[in-house]
């Protein structure tokens, strides 16, 4: 006959083989525990902590096919941005060949602004699940402008001043096309970066940043050099004033924006866009037709008109506006900016290779300057800390295999070398 001690041994066993017949779980700290015991024992046994690593494995997959996504749609969305903003400009300055009339321009290109809403209402009622009556979707995307929706006073105080920018800032670019060369407008017109920079800072109490003070500079720097480039001639100096006022313009119009109206969504910025386009073809239709029979802006008959030409200016501008407004959709903002300083080297390529411009040491280095000066507004805020953690990461990792190889007398010896370089680094 067995002892008491069999006894106890035999009792537990068949219960252990009882609970495995009849298929109950054992507790959750008994499987994490025999686990790991079993890790133990076997050599690193498949458990919960391979199922973990399994999990972050899939997410960090997942993520990563996230971010090569957006990355690819921002290189299409920068090409695009490019190839707009350059052909813009390359066809409005064959435009004045044959149909010297900016203003005009300016109006008809502006009027198609009236597509905004319509285009957006369109993707929403195919990617909306819930969609509404075009009127419904007026009435909610009119709650940007307060709680009393878009009325007289609302338009007139906060709807027809950006109009009168917006059409300036275009009038003044076209202008300025008139007088100087492709590459140095849109050169110049990237200081309204820079510009866009001093007036938050001034008007709206942005964070004060050295780096952007440095860029600022580098932009009047290059302005300054670009028309010394051309020996202050009296035709240069105005077109770089109008391009200078057109950049201007711009950095008034997104400054202001953000102070009177904040940030707006898809919807609210289409419709804002749209009532521009509907106010200017109403409200200032008039002006090309006293500057046509002032002889200011004359052109002959409609049939002289190069429509083509017209078209393909103001359908290129919109589809420009289109990519900078709504492209943060699907890509990084700072991949559609770097589309707008891409176009300067194209518009340079294209008039070099039409022999409308002669690039001299001083141009050359203007429009680095102005280029660089950009770019380094497109810097984070926090671009500092990140630089600063990314240098601590390097020198942590260059810093472990000499720890091994010191043993550890050494390792506080190697610690107490690296600190005065991080703390002289940071200060």
């Amino acid at each position: 006959y067995p002892d008491n001690s069999s006894k106890s041994l035999l009792w537990s066993h068949s219960l252990l083989l009882f609970s495995l017949c009849s298929g109950e779980e054992r507790p959750r700290e008994n499987v994490v525990g025999s686990t790991a015991d079993g890790q133990a024992a076997n050599g690193g046994a498949p458990g919960a902590e391979p199922a973990t690593g399994r999990w972050r494995l899939r997410c960090c997959i997942k993520v990563t096919a996230v971010q090569v996504r957006k990355a690819l749609w921002g290189i299409a969305m920068v090409m695009c941005v490019c190839s707009s903003w350059a052909g813009s400009t390359q066809l409005a300055k064959l435009t004045f060949k044959q149909f010297d009339a900016p203003f005009t321009l300016t109006w008809f290109a502006t009027t198609w602004n009236c597509l905004f809403f319509p285009l957006y209402y369109i993707g929403h009622l195919c990617k909306s699940p819930e969609r509404q009556t075009p009127r419904q979707r007026f009435r909610e995307c009119c709650r940007f402008f307060g709680d009393d929706g878009l009325t007289a006073k609302v338009f007139f105080t906060k709807v027809a001043p950006f109009g009168l920018l917006w059409i300036l800032t275009n009038y003044l670019y076209l202008q300025a096309l008139r007088k100087i060369n492709t590459t140095d407008v849109s050169a110049l017109f990237c200081c309204n970066k820079a510009f866009v920079f001093l007036l938050s800072w001034i008007v709206l109490r942005d964070r004060f940043m050295g780096v952007r003070i440095v860029a600022a500079i580098f932009a009047i720097a290059g302005i300054v050099m670009m028309t010394y480039a051309d020996g202050f001639h009296s035709h240069s100096v105005m077109g770089i004033t109008f391009v200078v006022a057109s950049a201007s313009m711009s950095a008034l119009y997104k400054v202001l924006f953000k102070m009177v109206l904040g940030s707006a969504k898809f919807g609210e910025a289409a419709l804002f866009l749209t009532i521009v386009g509907g106010a200017n073809f109403v409200f200032i239709s008039f002006v090309p037709v006293i500057l046509y029979f002032t002889h200011v802006e004359y052109f002959g008959s409609l049939e002289d008109i190069p429509w083509l030409y017209l078209c393909g200016v103001a359908g290129l501008l919109f589809a420009f506006n289109i990519l900078v407004n709504f492209g943060i959709a699907i890509t990084y903002p700072t991949l559609i900016s770097l589309g707008i300083v891409l176009s300067v080297p194209v518009n340079a390529m294209v008039d070099l290779y039409t022999c409308e411009i002669h690039f001299n040491a001083v141009r050359l280095i203007a429009v680095l300057i102005i280029c660089l000066g950009f770019l380094m507004l497109l810097l984070p805020e926090d671009w500092d800390q990140c630089f600063i953690q990314l240098h601590a990461k390097l020198q942590s990792k260059r810093e472990e295999p000499a720890e091994e190889e010191a043993g550890p007398g050494s390792s506080l010896n190697w610690s107490r070398r690296a600190r005065p370089s991080m703390s002289t680094f940071t200060h």
